[in-house]
């Protein structure tokens, strides 16, 4: 499953052959509580071990569902060695440094998990979509972004970059639910209309993203995002498998259980 989900490095990314509805193979009667406990024990031990992080990067459209994956994978994990970071509308403090000076001070510390809701991506995204930098200023961060990404790799964080892939026709399914749900319509914004209206301007602009920026030390994964119980199981199995591929281990202490005694 979590092959096919890859963006080949050098490849296109082919959004459009991408099924947003697949199932992947994925049985949705299955309990993926296995899955979930050894990602929290493999969790555990790169808390302990504190050499390595991992990165997750996660994007998609409005509505995608990015909060609800972070609630659905990430419940049960010890929050001391997670962090979520939610990358709004850039700060003037932000404004006044390069692009991605925010993202870099808020990278995950060795033994920490790293999830970004939104990243620096939105600086190839948005500001493209919604013409706020020259198409040659945004064009040259495709490589800033690739070199960046490969000195976090080589200074020993693992990235895992998601966007989840949802349609057109779901997400206007979902933006109704949002309007007509009292306990949801604080997360809708003017803007989404706006976007919503860019839709195909904005699955271009991932398109050429995905396909400039996956790369062997941080490659794109895309994931249907129609089916939410997919979506959910797509994204832990790829975090369980960067956790296997790290494969951490609890630091080897010595105890002398002579001299040491609890009454």
């Amino acid at each position: 499953m979590l092959s096919q989900l890859r963006v080949k490095p050098g490849h296109a990314a082919g959004l459009e052959a991408r099924d947003p509805a697949d199932r992947l193979g994925v049985d949705r009667e299955r309990d993926f509580g296995d899955d979930l406990a050894e990602l929290r024990t493999l969790q555990d031990r790169l808390w302990a071990e504190r050499r390595r992080s991992l990165l997750v990067v996660l994007q998609g459209t409005d509505a995608a569902g990015k909060d609800s994956t972070i609630r659905h994978v990430f419940t049960g994990i010890n929050p001391h060695g997670c962090r979520v970071e939610d990358f709004a509308q850039p700060s003037t403090t932000e404004l006044a440094h390069d692009y991605l000076w925010r993202v870099h001070a808020r990278c995950p510390a060795r033994g920490q998990i790293g999830i970004w809701n939104r990243s620096h991506y939105e600086d190839v995204i948005a500001v493209r979509v919604r013409s706020l930098v020259p198409a040659k200023v945004w064009r040259r961060r495709f490589r800033h972004i690739c070199e960046f990404e490969r000195m976090l790799a080589e200074e020993g964080t693992t990235i895992v970059k998601i966007l989840l892939h949802i349609s057109r026709k779901e997400q206007g399914a979902r933006l109704r639910a949002r309007l007509a749900d009292p306990a949801k319509q604080w997360k809708f914004r003017p803007e989404d209309i706006e976007d919503r209206q860019r839709f195909g301007q904005i699955e271009a602009a991932y398109e050429e993203a995905l396909t400039k920026t996956s790369t062997t030390w941080a490659p794109w994964y895309v994931v249907p995002a129609d089916r939410r119980w997919v979506r959910n199981a797509a994204v832990t199995r790829l975090l369980l498998q960067a956790l296997r591929d790290i494969d951490p281990q609890f630091p080897d202490v010595t105890i002398d259980l002579d001299t040491f005694t609890v009454d």
